[in-house]
């Protein structure tokens, strides 16, 4: 493969950063090149709460006393995570970041789209520009008959299921098998954050909440990707017979570069899917198999 770019959208703030350092280190480990985008040009901010795990438990809201970490620790990005996004500060393509605008499709060989949850998240799931450039991406090409490699994790789906095709007018997922941040998965963080850590701000694990009337779940990132698939069934959750299902559905333990046990990772082509920052060792892994292939 003569390119050996990849892009990475990101958005100007509350990235995740283990879906996004993590990545871009197997991703670059293996010879290619992670260029980012931003709607501005100007550098991605992280979720910084979930590096630092300060602000994440019940006295986060108190200055001084917020750097008490218990929750905190657990919630917040790993060792392996903290110390790739050390890495990724460093490299002259996440520092020099283009725009959205700029994008074309021909100038990459993949398309990454990582996800987070904050509420600023939000101007990289709903940015016209992006999803169109999203959209594109899941254009056939002219060599393969099929589009180029994509990876998508957590809400980053979102944002692919809300690219719509110029072809067929409707979510680029619709015909795809795909999973995503599952409700189980979301719910329960929340729960746990609105009741027992963050409880100034109940909702910081839910970048959209429920209008009134709405059942619970129904801003969800699992309902939503649902609603634009050809069929409910195409959304993948871990089946109870799978080997590892408690590993894979706990919600705790995460995967790693040689241990993909607790990872759950759909193939649908050459678009890959993935939950969580749990599975991204095996996504990033994955992803690269295709471009290489």
């Amino acid at each position: 493969m003569t390119n050996k770019r990849v892009i990475m959208p990101l958005p100007n703030h509350d990235f995740d950063p283990s879906e996004v350092a993590i990545t871009w280190k197997i991703v670059k480990a293996a010879g290619f090149y992670v260029v980012f985008s931003t709607v501005d040009g100007k550098v991605a901010k992280p979720d910084e709460m979930m590096i630092s795990g300060e602000g994440l438990d019940p006295w986060g809201w108190i200055p001084l006393l917020k750097k008490v970490r218990f929750i905190g620790l657990l919630l917040r990005a790993d060792s392996f995570a903290r110390k790739a996004y050390k890495a990724l500060l460093l490299d002259e393509n996440f520092k020099a970041p283009c725009k959205y605008k700029d994008l074309r499709v021909g100038d990459y060989a993949g398309l990454i789209l990582p996800g987070g949850h904050a509420p600023r998240i939000k101007q990289y799931l709903e940015d016209q520009t992006l999803q169109d450039f999203v959209a594109d991406f899941f254009e056939p090409s002219s060599e393969t008959g099929q589009h180029k490699p994509i990876a998508a994790v957590c809400h980053g789906v979102v944002l692919a299921a809300r690219a719509i095709s110029k072809t067929t007018n409707k979510s680029v997922l619709y015909g795809k098998k795909t999973t995503a941040l599952t409700w189980k998965l979301e719910s329960s963080a929340w729960q746990l954050t609105k009741y027992f850590a963050r409880f100034w701000d109940p909702d910081y694990y839910r970048t959209y909440i429920e209008f009134a009337g709405e059942p619970t779940g129904y801003r969800g990132v699992e309902q939503e990707v649902k609603r634009v698939l050809e069929s409910e069934n195409d959304f993948l959750d871990v089946p109870k017979n799978t080997p590892n299902y408690t590993l894979k559905t706990s919600g705790v333990v995460r995967d790693r570069i040689n241990n993909s046990k607790p990872a759950w990772v759909v193939q649908d082509g050459n678009y890959l899917s993935a939950r969580w920052p749990g599975d991204v060792h095996t996504l990033a892994t994955k992803f690269v198999e295709i471009l290489k292939h």
